[in-house]
């Protein structure tokens, strides 16, 4: 993955887009409820990952710490995954990384990891999460979708871009969430497109979390 020039700026009020992934913290200032880390994937990831057959996409749902991300992944991917190759240790890597700094930034010694393979309309009502807070990146397909409303869906819908991290509050955040921002997955059943999204949740208790 690759960043372009340095910059932080709110998209609509609450939503932060960053250029570095140390801006990703800034999900713990007030009044923010969202963060986007804004990158472009290289070239020839991009192509590699679009042009996998989705049969031999990766799915896992795991509780680990993240430190074991790594190695968890991989062997999800040996036993059913994407043939080895310099792009798919790219994958790896980058998937390790997020889970690195998103353990640092919420505190958590553990997460709950979720690589899901999406073909359908899921989650495709405007909610918020049950949780204190969560990472989703989109590596392959259309990105989630979010918009800031009071009440039912929101008037105007963002997309973030393909490879770009968002973490979002829960309504579990402490001492309270920041209302307004709902988001959801965005429909695309019947379009022939195949999504790879990676989500990763802070967990307290792992034995409470199985």
């Amino acid at each position: 993955m690759t960043v372009h020039g340095s910059f932080a700026s709110e998209l609509l009020p609450g939503v932060l887009v960053v250029s570095e992934p140390s801006g990703i913290k800034d999900i713990k200032a007030d009044g923010v409820a969202g963060v986007v880390w804004q990158r472009h994937p290289l070239a020839s990831f991009q192509n590699w990952i679009d042009t996998l057959d989705p049969l031999v996409l990766s799915r896992a749902r795991i509780v680990l710490r993240p430190e074991a991300v790594r190695s968890a992944v991989a062997a999800t991917c040996d036993k059913a995954g994407p043939p080895d190759g310099p792009e798919r240790e790219r994958l790896l890597d980058d998937i390790a990384a997020l889970a690195e700094m998103f353990a640092n930034v919420t505190g958590s010694r553990w997460l709950r990891l979720r690589l899901d393979i999406v073909a359908t309309n899921a989650c495709r009502r405007f909610h918020v999460d049950r949780i204190s807070a969560r990472l989703i990146c989109t590596y392959r397909g259309t990105g989630t979708q979010y918009g800031t409303t009071e009440d039912g869906d929101p008037e105007v819908i963002h997309t973030v871009a393909t490879g770009a991290p968002f973490v979002m509050r829960g309504t579990l955040w402490k001492p309270s969430p920041d209302p307004g921002l709902v988001h959801r997955s965005p429909p695309i059943e019947g379009t022939g497109e195949t999504r790879l999204m990676l989500v990763l949740d802070p967990v307290d208790d792992p034995d409470e979390d199985l």
